[in-house]
């Protein structure tokens, strides 16, 4: 018989930690979950080793391995992979601790890596995954602590934790649609803007030379042009401060909860796009209440998990009211209504889910609904925006070159 030590669950979710003898782990795991534990981890009790023998990372046969990590910061990627290699590893019955072992080796961030370290150490010593992931906010914020919550709570934990890699990959997802629909003509803004400083900084001042010296008489374009461009290369470093200046303003003012609300009703504004802006929110509202409600998290705390996670204060204040109408008994749908922020359709979803029982069911059409709707919209401004672009970087630099080649018929002229 050998002895192991573990960590377990208990159904009314109470933390058993214990010191017991069995043949092997895997019968050590059956008779626990006969018994009804969830098991949070497993290991042969053995005295700790000295700190000058576990300074190296060694794998199963004592191998040294090696920390080959292909990005330094911690990316969404990064918390989809550890989500789905957990549950798949809990489904198939491999212990918790055993589980972070294996997704610690083959981490690629550096400092998730950092992070699982710590948060293994904290199961190791017999804290839950949900309070060990609630000590690092900045990574696994209060929805992957409640969700993993309720998973130990119920014995569900792989369950739970698919469900959280398949939002996790929705997410990704809809944000890489959103990104490559504005990156292309940031690019092509890019390129203009770096054309009109190469001519302002090299081709201008050289052209500027030309004319002086022959004397010729200069068209007005030319003038304002040469002008514009002398202007921005003095002045260079004073355009730069003031720029520096006003975003730096404008950022610590709409950091503030008024600054903030007026910047939103101004987004919520801007024709056409304010409508997208607006389906962006109630998208991450619909998918957040959606997952949360499905996972067995009780509406009001949802409710408070969505209003700090909305990232709107907008939406933020419409959430609290709604909690707080919940709480004396109301429905979603009445509060929501009054609130004038999310759209019919999304509200006669939500009523037919709340008097069918099947709210999560219908706050996932809806998410999934406005989600192509923001797609959709995203693909057509990308192909709509492409041309306006390349015209009006082809404008920018017929100009310019016009500005400086039309003087050269006066030279011509004076020639002859």
């Amino acid at each position: 018989m050998t002895k192991f030590t573990y960590v377990a669950k208990d159904s009314n979710g109470k933390t058993v930690t214990e010191i017991t003898e069995a043949n092997d782990q895997e019968s050590l795991i059956e008779r626990l979950q006969g018994q009804g534990f969830f098991v949070v981890s497993l290991q042969e009790f053995k005295a700790p080793a000295p700190r000058s023998q576990r300074k190296e990372k060694v794998d199963d046969t004592g191998k040294k391995l090696k920390e080959n990590f292909t990005h330094s910061n911690i990316v969404l990627e990064d918390q989809l992979v550890f989500a789905r290699q957990l549950a798949t590893m809990l489904e198939a019955g491999v212990t918790l601790l055993r589980s972070l072992d294996v997704i610690v080796a083959q981490v690629e961030s550096k400092g998730f890596s950092k992070v699982l370290n710590e948060v293994r150490r904290d199961v190791e010593q017999g804290s839950s995954l949900s309070a060990s992931l609630s000590k690092h906010p900045k990574v696994f914020n209060q929805f992957w602590v409640s969700l993993v919550e309720v998973g130990e709570a119920s014995g569900t934990m792989p369950l739970v934790l698919e469900k959280l890699a398949f939002y996790l990959e929705q997410q990704e997802a809809f944000n890489s649609t959103i990104v490559s629909a504005i990156i292309y003509p940031a690019i092509l803004f890019c390129v203009a803007v770096g054309a009109i400083a190469f001519f302002a900084f090299f081709v201008g001042p050289k052209f500027q030379e030309i004319f002086d010296s022959f004397g010729v008489k200069l068209p007005f374009i030319t003038i304002a042009l040469l002008t514009t461009f002398k202007f921005v290369k003095t002045k260079f470093i004073f355009i730069v401060a003031v720029i520096a200046a006003i975003f730096y303003a404008f950022k610590n003012y709409i950091r503030t909860p008024n600054g903030q609300l007026q910047f939103e009703w101004f987004l919520f504004n801007i024709p056409s796009f304010g409508r997208v802006f607006k389906l962006i929110i109630v998208e991450r509202f619909s998918s957040q209440m959606s997952i949360l409600i499905d996972s067995g998290v009780p509406i009001l705390y949802a409710l408070d998990i969505t209003q700090r996670l909305v990232s709107n204060k907008t939406c933020e204040i419409i959430v609290g009211e709604i909690k707080e109408s919940v709480r004396e008994g109301e429905l979603l749908v009445g509060p929501m209504q009054k609130s004038n922020f999310f759209p019919p359709m999304a509200i006669q979803m939500i009523m037919v889910g709340e008097e069918t029982g099947e709210l999560s069911k219908m706050l996932k059409h809806v998410s999934a609904f406005y989600q192509k709707q923001v797609e959709t919209f995203m693909k057509r401004f990308a192909t709509m925006v492409e041309p306006i672009m390349l015209v009006f970087m082809g404008g920018v630099i017929g100009v310019i070159v016009l500005a400086m080649f039309l003087p050269m018929f006066n030279l011509t002229q004076l020639g002859r």
